[in-house]
């Protein structure tokens, strides 16, 4: 599995390159494209979520897996009640979680037990990145999403930097006392986010490492849970994957078709997108990590 995330890695690093050579691909924030990307790609990498439900009823005793449908959905619903609602005191919370859940999960590989601060930090350049680069582009999609951000410690260019910093020796940290191998990956995932979001708009440099190096990343570790070979593992996640990435994408697009009555296209877009994502993230977080406690 370390050599296919190598190989993975390096061809992403590449794509990186390429992409960002291109003028078209800078000038342009190409949102319908990187919303289908998002519905295709991005979200599978949590459609199995379900399985991971039932191996964690089990450890309760609980048999019913619709117990665990209703908690997951209930669970979205309230996210999304809350971002609407109550922006400002989600907003800390969500970009917590969010550099925690990209920083753990890209890391996961790795089977490392190191300090929890060190996948906080290594994920926050996700975060940093299209602030520092892009401010202007960042700040509007912000509050495209009920959140401004314009006067707060968020934009100030000496903390941005600071996480750059930080994520960097998070990164070497994580990576210290392993191969040369995993080195080069993980420094390859650093370079890769830099890239992107230096050249690239926000929401397509988001897009393109959400999809390609943290959705495929985690699809790989799932393809070897369900088959150590892995193109029997690959036919199996996708006949798995195709019924709830299905479904996902036919309420991300009905939420779409009901927001474009209020907003215009691209707030519209921008709210799906990332509201969406939101209200997916924090259950599978929660998911993830009963599932790892209950396995200790």
């Amino acid at each position: 599995m370390l050599k296919i995330n190598f190989y993975h890695t390096l061809i992403f690093f590449k794509l990186t390159i390429c992409i960002s050579a291109f003028e078209y691909i800078r000038n342009n924030d190409l949102l319908i494209f990187s919303l289908f990307l998002i519905l295709c790609i991005g979200i599978s990498h949590g459609s199995l979520d379900n399985l991971k439900g039932k191996k964690l009823l089990k450890y309760y005793n609980i048999y019913s897996i619709s117990i665990f449908y209703i908690a997951y959905i209930l669970l979205s619903l309230i996210i999304i009640l809350f971002w609407i609602f109550f922006p400002d005191y989600l907003l800390i919370l969500f970009l917590i979680l969010a550099s925690y859940h990209f920083g753990k999960e890209d890391s996961d590989f790795l089977k490392n037990d190191k300090n929890q601060l060190f996948f906080l930090f290594k994920g926050s350049l996700i975060i940093a990145a299209p602030l520092l680069f892009h401010k202007s582009e960042t700040i509007e999609i912000f509050k495209s999403l009920n959140f401004d951000i314009s006067k707060t410690f968020l934009i100030d260019n000496n903390f941005l930097f600071l996480l750059l910093v930080l994520s960097l020796i998070s990164t070497l940290f994580l990576s210290s006392k392993k191969t040369f191998e995993i080195k080069s990956l993980l420094f390859m995932d650093y370079l890769s986010i830099l890239i992107l979001n230096f050249f690239i708009n926000p929401i397509l440099a988001f897009t393109i490492y959400f999809c390609f190096l943290h959705s495929i990343r985690h699809s790989l570790s799932l393809i070897f849970e369900l088959d150590n070979n892995f193109n029997k593992g690959i036919n199996k996640f996708i006949k798995k994957a195709i019924p709830l990435t299905v479904l996902t994408a036919i309420i991300y697009l009905l939420s779409l078709f009901y927001l474009n009555k209020y907003y215009p296209a691209d707030q519209a877009i921008y709210k799906v997108i990332f509201i969406g994502l939101a209200s997916l993230t924090f259950p599978h977080i929660l998911l993830e990590y009963l599932i790892e406690k209950n396995e200790k």
